[in-house]
Formats: structure tokens, C-alpha cells, sequence
């Protein structure tokens, strides 16, 4: 099963529901959302060029952006001249400042959040050290609402109004009924994550929905890359444990049941580690984060999940830095183990780029050229069958940015529907 994302941002993964019927009020909503998708994947244009590419009246192309910058979501951008003769004409281009969409990651060493608008801008961001696997799920969820109550008081006291929230959680999850089954790296087993959460924060909460933390990231680094023509790549987040989320032909693979994108418990040393799932030798007791710390610090602080992970892999990195023997030779370690897993993934799957993401950036100087090399020489097809090796920008928060994506694609689906359900029916401005 794969859902599409080429050329429409996450418009197939929000699982918000089919298109309803064929009447008057659902054609409008399709005309309202075919301007908004246009405007966020083209960019600024001027009525008539809407019109001209969306194939509509350019009377009807009025009137959808009439409604559209009624409801906070499309605003008058510069003025353009088309030739040397007629008027001037005004662009029209994304607001949205009064909407956004908030992505929660669920971490072993933390909880984060995001709040994207419209735009895609950063509305607020917030990161709290947490022991989950040392912590009750119950109580896990009790400080997941506190964070996102607290972060819908500070967003509405800016005049933005969240339209939902997308959980981002590790392991094995069921998107439909908000469950996740089974995610070994934080001790999970069928948590009701979306239905808790719910119950927590009340009436007039926006809606709660879960998706696996890679494949959200997958998300997030998607929309970065098909900027540059990239439309099939495999996202690797390094961070407790190692995941996966697979772009092929810009969509997002699920899997017959949701479940693809497992890589971290490939096993890839049969002689080797126990791992938290069970079975021996996964490649995230090659790669992990558990695995770094172990090689080049095994009786430290660094591990002291109550500090902030970025402070402890900062700290690592200066003794790196240094010239710290045991963490130095880690790191070659941490290359040579994804040099191996990633070529595996790209002689199957033959992505264009594979995107190393969580803490493998921290040391992105470290591992790049030699995973490089490592890579170029296992995969079978002539100069690695055109796949690139590149490092994520975003960092810890892919996970979470592209849960505030997925989130806002509420608005693509239904731009005056989900508007009018806020607060006095209308965005806040």
C-alpha cells in the first residue's frame, strides 16, 4: 500500500477520511483545496494564472480566494506585470499564520514538540528530557497532555489556532485505532495512545492522531528533498533505536498492514548483541545510539537520561572533538555498521538518496565519508545505482515536523470545513 505524496505534500497519509459525495458543497470543497494545494506547491500567482492552471472560471477563482482569505488561510501578495501592456495584477499566496498544525514525538530520552502554520514556519518548539522506558505509559501520556495544553494556551495567545495534533512513536503502530502495539525501545505494548490522550485533554481538544516516528520523518525530510528532484529516498533515524521510513516515487510504503520501515531489526550480526526486541544481533545494536555510548563511554553521565539528549551528544562531540580515542573509535564502528545496513536497503530498493537523521548528524563529519565508502563498495549495481549518502537538516525534530505536517493536512483537505470548526468559526486574527 503506498500513499501519494508527489506533488501534494502529505495529502494521502492523513487518513482523515474519504472525499464525500458529489454535491455542490463537496465540488467547492475540492475547488477550495485545489487553490490551497496549488499556492503551497507552486508558490504566489495572480488569479488568472490560478485560473489558467487549475482549469477553472476565472469568476469561480475569485470567489474561492474570497473565501479562502476570509478564513485566514490565502492573503494579497506582490503586484506582477504580464507583458508590456494592462494592469498591474496582485499575487495571491499562503497565510495561514492563524492556523498550525502540532507534531508530538514520543522518544526513549524525551518528549518534543512542534507547531507548524500554514507556511510550513516554525510556530512554537519545545523539548522536555523524559525516561520513558523508565516511566509508566499512563503517566507518560499525563505529561504529553500537560505539554500540548500548555502549548495550545501559548499558540492561541499568539492568534494561532491548532487545527490537530499527530503523535509520533516509536515501533510498531496502528494508525486507526490510535494504538501503538508494540515498540520495544520504550517498553510499550498496546498503548491507547490517541483515545488516553483524548480523555486528557478534554472537550474542544483538536483531533489526536498516531503515526510510527521514521515514517513521520520520512515526511518531513520528503517535502525538503523533492525541492531538489529527489522523489524516492530511505530516511535512517539514529537514535535509541534505528528506524525507517521509505519514499518511492514520492509516496510514503506502509506495507500490506502499515508495518514497513522496520530496518532497525534487520539482523545483521548473528554473533552479536541481544536487542530489546528479542532476537540477536539487530542492526540497531550496531548503530544505535545505545551502541555509541556503550563503545565510547560505558560509565559516564552522558547516559543520564534526566539531560537533555542534545547536551549529552554535545558533550561527546567536544570529547571527539579532543581526539577521545574510545569515542573516535565508535564512530568508525557506528560508519562501518550503517555502511552495511544502508547498502542492503539500497540493493532492494534502489532509493536515489538515503538521509541519515537523529543523532548521526551530531557526527555527521565523522561517519559521512566513510560510510560512503563503506557503501560504494557492497551495493551491487554501478556507481551505487545513483544513491547519495546525505545527512539530515532537521535533526531531532523530523519526527515531530512531520507529524505538524500531517496535522495541518487537515486544512488541504477541508480548508473552510476545518476553519469553521474553530473557536467563533473563523480563524483567529
Amino acid at each position: 500500500m503506498k500513499a501519494d505524496l508527489r506533488g501534494t505534500g502529505v495529502r494521502d497519509v492523513a487518513r482523515v477520511g474519504p472525499p464525500r459525495a458529489g454535491d455542490r458543497a463537496s465540488l467547492r470543497r475540492s475547488n477550495l483545496s485545489l487553490v490551497l494545494r496549488l499556492l503551497r506547491d507552486a508558490g504566489p500567482r495572480p488569479r488568472t494564472q490560478i485560473a489558467a492552471e487549475t482549469g477553472l472560471p476565472k469568476a469561480t477563482i475569485t470567489n474561492l480566494v474570497a473565501e479562502l482569505m476570509e478564513n485566514g488561510l490565502v492573503r494579497e501578495g506582490e503586484t506582477e506585470r504580464h507583458g508590456s501592456v494592462g494592469r498591474p495584477s496582485r499575487t495571491v499566496e499562503l497565510d495561514g499564520r492563524t492556523v498550525c498544525g502540532i507534531g508530538v514525538e514520543i522518544n526513549a530520552a524525551y518528549l518534543s514538540l512542534v507547531a507548524l502554520d500554514l507556511r510550513g514556519e516554525i510556530a512554537l518548539r519545545h523539548r522536555t528530557p523524559l525516561d520513558t522506558r523508565g516511566t509508566e505509559p499512563a503517566a507518560v501520556l499525563d505529561r504529553m497532555a500537560k505539554v500540548i495544553a500548555e502549548a495550545r494556551t501559548t499558540l492561541r495567545a499568539q492568534g494561532t489556532t491548532p487545527v490537530a495534533v499527530t503523535v509520533a512513536a516509536p515501533g510498531v503502530i496502528e494508525t486507526g485505532s490510535g494504538v501503538v502495539s508494540y515498540a520495544p525501545n520504550i517498553g510499550w505494548q498496546d498503548v491507547a495512545v490517541t483515545e488516553g490522550l483524548r480523555a486528557r485533554l478534554g472537550a474542544g481538544a483538536p483531533p489526536v492522531g498516531l503515526e510510527n516516528d521514521a515514517k513521520l520523518g520520512a515526511i518531513a525530510e520528503y517535502l525538503l528533498a523533492a525541492s531538489a528532484g529527489i522523489h524516492d529516498l530511505i530516511y535512517v533515524t539514529g537514535e535509541t533505536g534505528v528506524g525507517g521510513g521509505i519514499i518511492s516515487d514520492g509516496r510514503l510504503l506502509q506495507g500490506s498492514s502499515g508495518f514497513a520501515g522496520e530496518i532497525g531489526h534487520m539482523p545483521l550480526d548473528p554473533g552479536g548483541l541481544p536487542c530489546v526486541c528479542g532476537r540477536i544481533g539487530c542492526w540497531e545494536t550496531l548503530v544505535g545510539l545505545a551502541a555509541l555510548l556503550r563503545g565510547a563511554a560505558p560509565h559516564d553521565t552522558v547516559h543520564d537520561l534526566s539531560v537533555d539528549l542534545e547536551q549529552r551528544l554535545t558533550e561527546l562531540r567536544r570529547r571527539a572533538d579532543a581526539g577521545d580515542g574510545a569515542i573516535l573509535a565508535a564512530l568508525e564502528r557506528i560508519a562501518d555498521g550503517l555502511a552495511l545496513g544502508v547498502a542492503l536497503l539500497a540493493d532492494v530498493l534502489n532509493p536515489r538518496a538515503v538521509v541519515l537523521g537523529g543523532y548521526f548528524t551530531h557526527f555527521g563529519d565523522y561517519l559521512i565519508d566513510r560510510v560512503r565508502a563503506g557503501f560504494s563498495t557492497r551495493v551491487m549495481a554501478p556507481d551505487a545505482g545513483g544513491c547519495d549518502i546525505i545527512l539530515s537538516t532537521l535533526g531531532f525534530s523530523a519526527a515531530a515536523r512531520g507529524g505538524a505536517h500531517l496535522a495541518l493536512d487537515r486544512v488541504y483537505q477541508d480548508p473552510s470545513g476545518t476553519t469553521a470548526s474553530m473557536p467563533m468559526g473563523r480563524t483567529e486574527r
